[in-house]
């Protein structure tokens, strides 16, 4: 049986990491684009009830579906590595879905620990207010920070994205001869600068949808110039 050989078992693990990389990043995609702009525009009372009972149910999916994308994604990693040795990260293929997995890994991070702590007061707030009780104070400043946490994740997925498509498809050449240390320099220090930005900084360029995209876009270009400058 096809699906019982090590190939099987990596088709099934990219299969599912396909299938919950689609809730996560769907998920995002609906609080980012659709929700917020929802928010923005409807009653008080209307919002109050969205944040009770529709927000818990979404966040539900949207942090499993980030957890479940990281492991399968490491398993699947681990799988490819331990078949093709040390020869698999000085390819094309490992190079650059090493790239697009440090993207997914400073997304999870946000999700769990940025967006869903502080997401779980604002929840907590709205009910409390509900049911007659004052607010908690820092319930905006904290609902503030998991915005400015998700929006990064919407800047992050779009070169993640090309990246992880790039992985098998990207015809660029990277070899023994690629300055594999500079590029991981250059790049892991753009990720931390943004990711600084994310925790500390502000919205920014990035404060409305057609902002983050274009960004988004931008930000791809100058990894994939990374990637060439560097091969």
């Amino acid at each position: 049986m096809a699906l019982l050989t090590l190939d099987g078992l990596k088709f099934l693990l990219r299969w599912f990491h396909i299938f919950f990389g689609v809730i996560w990043i769907g998920h995002l995609y609906y609080f980012n684009f659709v929700q917020g702009a929802f928010f923005a525009e409807t009653d008080a009372g209307t919002k109050s009830a969205a944040i009770q009972k529709l927000v818990p149910r979404a966040l539900w999916w949207f942090r499993w579906g980030a957890m479940w994308t990281l492991v399968t994604g490491l398993l699947l990693f681990s799988v490819i590595s331990h078949q093709l040795g040390p020869v698999f990260m000085m390819s094309s293929r490992g190079v650059i879905i090493s790239m697009g997995m440090m993207f997914g890994l400073v997304m999870w991070a946000n999700v769990w620990l940025i967006i869903w702590p502080n997401q779980k007061v604002v929840i907590a707030s709205a009910t409390q207010v509900a049911q007659g009780k004052p607010a908690i104070p820092e319930a905006a400043a904290l609902g503030a920070k998991a915005g400015l946490a998700s929006r990064h994740n919407v800047l992050f997925s779009i070169p993640m994205l090309f990246l992880m498509a790039g992985a098998n498809h990207l015809p660029i050449q990277i070899g023994p001869q690629t300055k594999t240390g500079l590029l991981f320099g250059l790049f892991g220090g753009l990720l931390l600068l943004l990711e600084l930005n994310a925790i500390k900084g502000k919205l920014g360029l990035i404060t409305t949808v057609k902002g983050v995209v274009t960004w988004g876009f931008v930000l791809t270009a100058v990894v994939y110039a990374m990637l060439e400058f560097c091969a």
